[in-house]
């Protein structure tokens, strides 16, 4: 087999027999400052060779033994999972102070058995031995598989049994498929309890992405009659603007270019924060411009004004403190980069310091996918799948989403109908067969971070199979 073999301590705890890693085990983890019922452990997975993978997992608060396993992953591609655990959904989260931990009562590991990935290597605190940090989506994915049957095989045998689902956000549109076809096609040579896999504010399909955002802007009153009348004009057939008649995102007709590059600059360039329309930018861009930029590279990839775009976000006046990435990471660099934190987390002094998106990663990244259309359906006949959106997001918005899965072809169970948490409009739900597509209300880019209540009510209806 080409996973490793690690030592590992058998303890029983009631009913659960524990083969987890006593050296993975965090004992002492700085600025916690409240007790914690679970068990976590930090370590590295082994991926593809040579490629060391940094993993952080709490246990279920609740019932480790019953609950499921859940993997998260934080997208970019180049940007790491240690912001799902420290400021989405994790038990604990960063206090600004960059010193000091909250408990978080949202926190998903109170139904589930959370797993934090940071991949691929040279991604936050993983590595590769040869410092070969260049890759793509399926090495990627292989990496991870490798990785997921290292955590089952040699870390934690004894949560195999338990039910495993797949999750992520962003660019995790692409890694959570692509990942969660290679668990099901390698269910005869290794078995895991996989049931499903849920995306939140993913990258589906880089056309439709496109070609919805601009219907977005209008719609948001981002710009006004005079740009929407020549991007109707230019870029759509017969000048009337549908989804069928209007190409945004590969239109080679170069007024259809000039109109779409302005919307564009408007959306994402002059100070809207792209992750959450309706919410104020930080005043700190310490650590944020890689995910910004690393974001763009999965916008308007067909255009020829997009690499002008980038250039933009990565030459922003150093006065414009208010200019985007509109992401504040400062609490997550500090604490991670704090010795007592990087001992208590065991990470070798020979990594790196944390950096929050590696700029390495994402400028060579291989995108080898245009849509996730063909892994859908691999996956929904056999697992169940949740797709859902913050509805004030502009990196990866609902609408595109929202049309990815009605192409799916797959039949409607239920229409779309309003949710709701506690005693509130949490969004809107419509359910296919094998499939719930769901909008978080007034949540943007990283749902449990902005939304936290509406997001684990979300989470454990998909999990439990719960109205929502």
């Amino acid at each position: 087999m080409w996973w490793l073999s690690v030592a590992v301590v058998v303890v029983s705890v009631g009913n659960l027999v524990y083969g987890a890693p006593a050296a993975d085990l965090i004992t002492d983890l700085p600025g916690l400052d409240h007790p914690v019922s679970f068990r976590h452990y930090s370590g590295y997975l082994a991926g593809s060779p040579g490629k060391h993978l940094h993993y952080w997992f709490v246990e279920s608060s609740r019932s480790p033994v019953d609950d499921p396993v859940v993997l998260w992953m934080n997208g970019g591609p180049g940007c790491s999972s240690m912001e799902g655990l420290l400021a989405e959904l994790g038990p604990y989260l960063v206090n600004p102070d960059g010193k000091t931990l909250r408990k978080n009562i949202y926190a998903w590991n109170t139904v589930a058995n959370v797993l934090f990935l940071e991949a691929p290597a040279c991604v936050g605190f993983s590595y590769d031995e040869n410092d070969d940090c260049a890759t793509g989506d399926d090495e990627t994915s292989l990496s991870n598989y490798r990785a997921l049957v290292d955590f089952f095989t040699n870390k934690f045998p004894e949560y195999r049994k338990n039910e495993f689902y797949i999750t992520g956000e962003s660019y995790g549109g692409v890694y959570v498929p692509t990942l969660a076809v290679r668990v099901l096609e390698g269910q005869q040579e290794f078995k895991i309890n996989f049931q499903g896999f849920a995306i939140g504010n993913g990258l589906s399909s880089y056309r439709l992405n496109d070609d919805s955002i601009i219907f977005f802007g209008y719609y948001h009153g981002l710009y006004g009659d005079e740009l929407w009348t020549r991007l109707v004009q230019h870029c759509c057939t017969g000048g009337h603007a549908s989804r069928q008649t209007c190409n945004f995102s590969s239109n080679k007709w170069p007024l259809c270019s000039i109109a779409v590059s302005k919307a564009s600059d408007i959306i994402y360039n002059e100070g809207l924060n792209m992750y959450n329309l309706y919410d104020d930018c930080p005043h700190t861009t310490a650590g944020n411009l890689s995910r910004h930029v690393a974001h763009l590279t999965n916008i308007f990839r067909h255009q020829s004004f997009h690499p002008d775009m980038m250039e933009k976000a990565r030459n922003k006046p150093a006065h414009l403190q208010l200019d985007p990435p509109c992401t504040n990471g400062t609490d997550l660099h500090l604490y991670l980069n704090t010795p007592a934190v990087r001992k208590a987390i065991h990470i070798p002094d020979s990594v790196p310091k944390f950096e929050l998106c590696s700029d390495e990663v994402s400028y060579s990244y291989k995108r080898e996918y245009q849509s996730m259309k063909d892994h859908y359906k691999k996956l929904i006949p056999s697992v169940r799948g949740l797709v859902y959106n913050g509805d004030i997001d502009m990196a990866c918005n609902f609408l595109g989403d929202e049309w990815f899965t009605n192409d799916l072809a797959l039949r409607v169970v239920d229409d779309r109908k309003m949710w709701h948490q506690g005693g509130q409009v949490g969004g809107f739900v419509k359910r296919f067969q094998g499939l719930d597509v769901v909008t978080v209300r007034g949540a943007g880019h990283m749902v449990p971070e902005d939304k936290p209540g509406p997001a684990l009510k979300m989470i454990t209806s998909f999990l439990f199979k719960k109205p929502y």
